[in-house]
């Protein structure tokens, strides 16, 4: 009898030592995943929005992912043009744009439609349409109401139709000196995919950063 319980004593003495390794095991593996994607998260943010990527996040007031509703900012014929007289109106009284907040990282709700008011010539911003998707980043707004994209032209970013990555175009233009005479373009990392997830990854660590 004694050796029958000593046996059991020892089985489940050994299945928990068992069960108790594949837990450390797996949390190994989490961590190690983690880290991995933090790391991915980071490459892709410093893609897009550029080196300083961690401050800017860390001024910006507002930051989205959202859809274009319109405004007085110049705007784009089909042709890709801004007419001139509305590039000469904007400039001497500001500019204001309306959002609706797709995905909401600071500041802002989402489904919340807001409008931006920007300054005159507070940035060299490009032409929009009604639309198109965008992830931006604003400074808190002044104590008139203005603000303006955290970066210049980098605090706001163009996405694809669909509104969860970033334009190709845009990856591309900023990873430009990562291209290596005979590589294969397709597997650059500039041909990589950036969605808006891992960019609201990177940028909600950065601030919590900051916080702690």
């Amino acid at each position: 009898m004694s050796r029958v319980l000593f046996s059991l004593i020892y089985l489940s003495a050994f299945t928990r030592a068992q069960q108790s390794e594949q837990v450390n095991l797996d949390q190994a593996i989490a961590e190690q995943v983690s880290k991995g994607q933090v790391a991915d998260d980071q490459i892709a943010a410093e893609r897009v929005l550029g080196g300083q990527w961690k401050q800017m996040a860390r001024r910006a007031g507002m930051i989205f992912a959202g859809t274009v509703l319109g405004g007085d900012a110049p705007t784009a014929r089909s042709d890709g043009e801004v007419p001139m007289l509305a590039t000469f109106s904007t400039a001497l009284v500001g500019t204001q744009l309306r959002f609706l907040v797709d995905r909401a990282i600071a500041g802002v709700d989402a489904g919340q439609i807001i409008t931006i008011h920007e300054w005159a010539g507070a940035s060299a911003r490009r032409p929009v349409r009604p639309g198109q998707h965008l992830l931006a980043l604003f400074y808190p707004p002044s104590r008139l109401g203005f603000t303006s994209p955290v970066g210049g032209e980098l605090g706001e970013v163009l996405l694809d139709a669909s509104g969860k990555n970033v334009a190709e175009s845009k990856a591309i233009t900023n990873f430009r000196f990562l291209s290596v005479p005979g590589s294969d373009p397709s597997h650059s990392p500039a041909r990589r995919a950036v969605s808006i997830i891992q960019l609201e990854r990177a940028i909600r660590r950065a601030r919590l950063e900051r916080e702690e």
